[in-house]
């Protein structure tokens, strides 16, 4: 071999490297602007779900709000109602009375006393028992929205899990590319 050979071969593998490094250096760009652009995807699609999960609870707290709010109201019409029974049975009970105590006769006020009595423990009975009621079904709707609250964490939890996956296999193949 002569010196030009040597030489003209030198050039060709420094000519070669160098292209190899440029070619290397450009994939390793692509590589990073392709790796850039999968996390801005992945950045924009977490918040849209973080958005998506907060306008979920949001609903589902001012849904349970009015849940609460219509059970209260109910209940405290149910109370004015049996109140307002309670307040109509005792004047009556009171105007008999006094019409049996202006008669002489004493029994019947005791009678009259006895029922009324009466009366008002099954009222309070049954107030009792609305209120219960009222509870329970206030105690059900909100076990029901912690439920549906949990499975829609739940399923943003597995749909983030999925963009992260396919976010870490696509990055591994870009690295395994570059």
């Amino acid at each position: 071999m002569n010196t030009r050979t040597v030489w003209d071969a030198t050039k060709l593998g420094l000519l070669f490297a160098g292209m190899a490094l440029i070619a290397d250096s450009a994939l390793a760009q692509d590589a990073d602007a392709i790796a850039d652009r999968i996390d801005a995807r992945g950045d924009r699609i977490e918040g849209r779900l973080d958005h998506r999960g907060d306008r979920i609870n949001e609903r589902l707290d001012r849904r349970g709000k009015r849940i609460d709010e219509h059970l209260d109201h109910r209940g405290d019409r149910i109370d004015k109602r049996l109140d307002n029974r309670g307040d109509r049975i005792d004047a009556r009970l009171d105007r008999a009375s006094d019409r049996a105590a202006e008669a002489g006769k004493d029994p019947l006020s005791e009678r009259l006393d006895r029922k009324g009595d009466r009366i008002d423990r099954r009222l309070d009975q049954r107030g009792d028992r609305v209120d219960r009621r009222l509870d329970n079904q206030g105690d059900r709707v909100d076990r029901r929205l912690d439920q549906r609250g949990d499975r829609i964490d739940r399923r943003l939890d597995r749909h983030g899990q999925r963009i992260d996956q396919r976010h870490d296999r696509r990055a591994d193949r870009i690295r395994r590319r570059g």
